[in-house]
């Protein structure tokens, strides 16, 4: 075999080979998950053209390859893209620079998806760039994940500090309205216990919610044997900034029940009654507490922490109206407190 002969077979093995790469590398692109766009190098004016499309993208976008072939990857773009990204992109590309980052893109039927991007150059073997690589990934799910929870983030830091707020109130209004240190320990401790249950309540739900018959339930269950408890009225949730202080006032009205009310004897009931009722400020909670069958209810001689929950909390936070009267058969509040969202 002469050189010429060798260098020939040599070449068409090499060419071969470099035959065999490519086709194991665009099975490879096509295979894979991510969306995988190729530009030429033209960054100015309309911007770069595509040249290929890998079936992921087609997926994505719900564009078909003949579709976009050609086109700038503007066309992905709409009223909702953040312009800022868009130009800082087209500012790393215009001086050869890689660009990562992340964009509001429009797939065909007008729905819109929020894609990561990382665009790399391709050099000629003179250190040209001939074309333009962007791998793409849908992260609409991560985005909205992230930002639900800066939302509660927010949300906590917000009623951590309401928390401390009342809790500094429950102190001092406990204080007041106690005649003995071992009165307040009592009373203090139940009231922050009951604090603190509500909003595990609110925590256990990734809106940030508690249902008010959870909150009725919390407080009530612990004493229903012989089915003296009862409550009635539709599944209804109530955002942190509502179960809060509707929280607190469930727990004084238990505690007077227990102390001086239906709880204090054998054969008292209580039941309770809530509905939902339009008003012309939107839709209003209206709920019943009736005792039963307990003492005497007596009027009382000075305003207890109890009667300043259902007065003042309820109204100033939650801007409620309290009714309280004092029946032959027993204790009965009504209050409405407005559900429309702060």
């Amino acid at each position: 075999m002469t050189v010429l002969e060798t260098t020939r077979v040599t070449r068409s093995d090499a060419e071969g080979l470099e035959g065999i790469e490519l086709r194991l590398l665009k099975a490879a692109v096509d295979a894979t998950g991510e969306a995988i766009l190729i530009t030429d190098a033209d960054v100015h004016e309309d911007g770069p053209r595509i040249v290929y499309a890998n079936p992921a993208f087609t997926r994505l976008s719900g564009y078909e390859t003949h579709e976009v072939i050609g086109r700038s990857p503007r066309f992905l773009q709409g009223s909702g893209t953040n312009r800022g990204i868009i130009d800082r992109m087209h500012d790393a590309l215009a001086v050869g620079k890689s660009f990562q980052g992340e964009a509001l893109n429009y797939r065909r039927d007008g729905s819109t998806y929020v894609v990561e991007w990382l665009i790399t150059p391709v050099h000629d073997a003179d250190g040209i760039i001939t074309h333009w690589v962007s791998v793409q990934r849908d992260v609409t799910e991560r985005r909205a994940f992230e930002d639900r929870q800066a939302m509660m983030v927010r949300e906590l830091h917000h009623r951590v500090k309401n928390t401390l707020a009342t809790v500094q109130a429950v102190l001092n209004a406990t204080l007041r309205s106690s005649v003995s240190m071992a009165e307040f320990g009592r009373a203090f401790s139940g009231r922050i216990i009951s604090l603190a249950r509500t909003h595990a309540l609110i925590t256990e739900d990734e809106s940030q919610v508690a249902s008010f018959e959870g909150l009725l339930r919390a407080e009530l269950e612990p004493y229903n044997e012989n089915g003296r408890i009862s409550l009635r009225g539709p599944a209804l949730l109530l955002f942190s900034q509502l179960a809060v202080p509707v929280g607190m006032a469930l727990h004084e009205l238990t505690t007077n029940a227990l102390r001086h009310g239906a709880l204090a004897h054998p054969g008292g009931r209580i039941v309770v009654t809530w509905t939902v009722e339009d008003e012309t400020d939107g839709p209003c909670l209206v709920w019943v507490w009736n005792e039963h069958d307990g003492p005497p209810p007596s009027l009382p001689t000075r305003e207890g922490f109890g009667t300043r929950v259902l007065k003042r909390i309820l109204t100033a936070q939650a801007a409620a109206k309290v009714d309280v009267v004092f029946e032959a058969d027993g204790l009965r509040i009504e209050v409405r407190v407005p559900l429309v969202r702060p």
